[in-house]
């Protein structure tokens, strides 16, 4: 009997030696967690790749997903259980990048949208009076 818990033991470990997952795996689905649950702050930032400016940032404690539409879903926390949502579509021009700050201290309920006024056109309208 010990001999054969023995051996089922001894098989569970060299399984998991095997097929277990490496370090970064898991320290990648923690980081994942934790920005999920916002304890992490990150810059996320939305370029437009035709002319390589920058149309939107984001700095603060968010959750990002991209949905079926296309659409690129930030929930970010603004208070104790207060929260907002905000949409960044993507299309074959506009992609995104989202840098880590967690090393920086900041207010958790502190954030940023920043909507890059060079990447608004100026015109003219003219009236035949």
């Amino acid at each position: 009997m010990k001999k054969r818990i023995i051996a089922i033991v001894l098989a569970a470990s060299l399984a998991l030696i095997l097929f277990g997952c490496r370090e970064s795996d898991r320290v990648s689905y923690n980081v994942s967690q934790q920005a999920d649950n916002f304890n992490i702050t990150r810059r996320l930032v939305a370029i437009n790749t035709r002319t390589d400016k920058p149309v939107l940032e984001v700095i603060g404690n968010f959750a990002i997903s991209n949905s079926a539409h296309n659409e690129l879903k930030v929930i970010v926390e603004v208070g104790h259980e207060r929260y907002k949502k905000h949409y960044v579509y993507l299309n074959e021009w506009i992609t995104y990048t989202v840098k880590d700050l967690s090393g920086v201290f900041a207010d958790p309920y502190h954030y940023e949208v920043n909507f890059l006024p060079q990447m608004i056109q100026p015109f003219t309208v003219i009236s035949d009076d």
